[in-house]
């Protein structure tokens, strides 16, 4: 069957596989069970084949790796939803961790970050990012790679050294806005972001696998301390649907999605965001479903989703709204006027009633179209309902099919290499370079013999030593003192001449 049991009202509500691509919305303020329902939508689409993405911002969704401990409580769920065949069972899963630390690390390259994206995550003004612009468009003229934040950095200082004939060729850049964009990537390394840019950057296909069983991977990142930076945190995602939208062929309405991508606290996705940004945004939340791709967002209101996008989540999920202040209330008369009306329910009162667990579901079904609202049990997950023991994952990540691909980073040469080449003066790829430094090395291990023999070493005594202490031993002479300076003189320069 290509549906999904999302739980029961007055009858089961179904989500259909065809239609899972269209995005969807799952809120409700904490406490009230979203990330149950995220986890009981993830392990159903990777039961049925399709792998998953999820962003884990309190660190309590690894549980999918685990099968749940049966009760009482679940089956008699189980039972009352009707759904036959329940067991506990884990999940396949892949863990990403940006700083390497709970998971795979993941990582993407300067340049393919490009340079609006960065701009957001430093925190740039559009005169900063002007100039970030014209050191990207300066970096490809000269044929060098940027692939991380060392090479972004030599990039910047090559600016500063030649900038006046950049400004004549490009645009005028200031000294004081160039510095400013230095001490930001300083501040983008300092909160992780050297962890983040490098190689083997991500490869897409490697979070669209299935196991064996055929049952989809649920790739999980670590998150909880990611989202301490939100710049960063928002700019990852947005450069991850970017990358699903640029380079994943057109597939229409396919009869389940390729790939379905779940965003926790997805209201950081639009703080701060730009005008041109948002645009962009909800232009590829537009166009990605064609490419078989459905994003879910998560969070606690519905209107923390910008009003054009929100349009666009046609699978809702709304669990329980309390209407205690005048932003909650505001909050509650959203919801109810996203859902398509059922005349049985008065959608603003029955919000602030719903239990843990209980939700408000909306599903598309035949031709696209939303089913009315339904107050409905959602479905208990099959997995832990609680966070993976550290010793759990570890064995997780042990058993990994891609961990030798990314675990150790691979720095080969690009800006910051071939910058510092040119400002020493050594071209690695001239044969006669080569030579030169061959008879460089030469003349090295001649002048540190013959050190070694007027000087001496740590094991013995040089001639120059031996010599000192022969002239010293006249003592007060000043045929001694004559000596002692004529010798060493004589030595020095001569040392000096060769």
């Amino acid at each position: 069957m290509n549906t999904l049991l999302i739980g029961k009202g007055e009858q089961q509500v179904h989500l259909n596989l065809k239609y899972a691509n269209r995005h969807g919305l799952i809120a409700g303020a904490t406490g009230t069970g979203k990330t149950v329902s995220l986890m009981s939508l993830a392990e159903g689409f990777s039961r049925q084949g399709v792998p998953v993405f999820i962003t884990d911002v309190k660190g309590d969704i690894s549980g999918l790796a685990m099968a749940g401990t049966p009760s009482e409580k679940l089956l008699k769920r189980a039972a009352q939803i009707g759904i036959e065949d329940y067991h506990n069972e884990a999940n396949p899963l892949v863990l990403w961790d940006l700083a390497g630390v709970q998971g795979h690390p993941l990582r993407t390259t300067i340049s393919e970050m490009g340079p609006t994206l960065l701009s957001r995550i430093l925190e740039l003004n559009d005169t900063q990012s002007g100039i970030l612009d014209i050191v990207f468009q300066l970096a490809d003229d000269q044929g060098l790679l940027l692939l991380d934040l060392d090479d972004l950095r030599a990039m910047l200082a090559l600016v500063a050294e030649e900038r006046k004939e950049v400004s004549a060729k490009y645009g005028l850049i200031s000294a004081q806005s160039l510095a400013a964009i230095q001490r930001s990537v300083l501040g983008l390394e300092r909160d992780g972001g050297k962890d983040f840019f490098g190689e083997p950057a991500l490869q897409l296909e490697d979070l669209m696998r299935t196991n064996l069983q055929g049952r989809g991977i649920i790739n999980l990142l670590a998150a909880n301390k990611l989202i301490l930076t939100p710049r960063l945190y928002s700019s990852f995602l947005l450069w991850l649907l970017s990358e699903l939208f640029e380079n994943l062929p057109e597939v229409g309405d396919p009869e389940k999605p390729k790939l379905v991508f779940f965003i926790d606290e997805a209201h950081l996705l639009f703080e701060g965001c730009p005008p041109s940004l948002l645009k962009r945004v909800e232009q590829i939340m537009r166009l990605i479903r064609s490419k078989g791709v459905g994003v879910y967002f998560c969070s606690q209101f519905p209107d923390d989703v910008p009003g054009e996008i929100l349009g666009q989540l046609g699978n809702r999920i709304q669990h329980a709204l309390r209407a205690y202040t005048p932003r909650d209330q505001k909050a509650v008369k959203t919801a109810a006027e996203t859902f398509v009306p059922n005349p049985k329910l008065v959608v603003s009162e029955v919000i602030s009633q719903l239990g843990v667990g209980e939700a408000l579901v909306s599903m598309l079904a035949d031709k696209g179209v939303p089913t009315m609202v339904e107050r409905a049990l959602i479905a208990p997950p099959r997995c832990r309902m609680g966070p993976a023991t550290g010793e759990e994952l570890y064995q997780v990540r042990a058993q990994s099919p891609i961990g030798g691909k990314y675990d150790h980073s691979i720095n080969r040469e690009s800006a910051y290499e071939l910058l510092n080449q040119r400002r020493t003066g050594v071209a690695t790829s001239n044969p006669t370079s080569t030579a030169n430094d061959g008879q460089t090395s030469q003349k090295a291990e001649e002048q540190g013999w013959f050190s070694e023999l007027i000087f001496g070493n740590k094991r013995r005594q040089g001639l120059a030593e031996t010599l000192s202490k022969q002239a010293a031993r006249t003592v007060g002479s000043q045929l001694g003192k004559q000596i002692l300076r004529g010798i060493l003189g004589g030595m020095l320069g001569k040392s000096s001449r060769r």
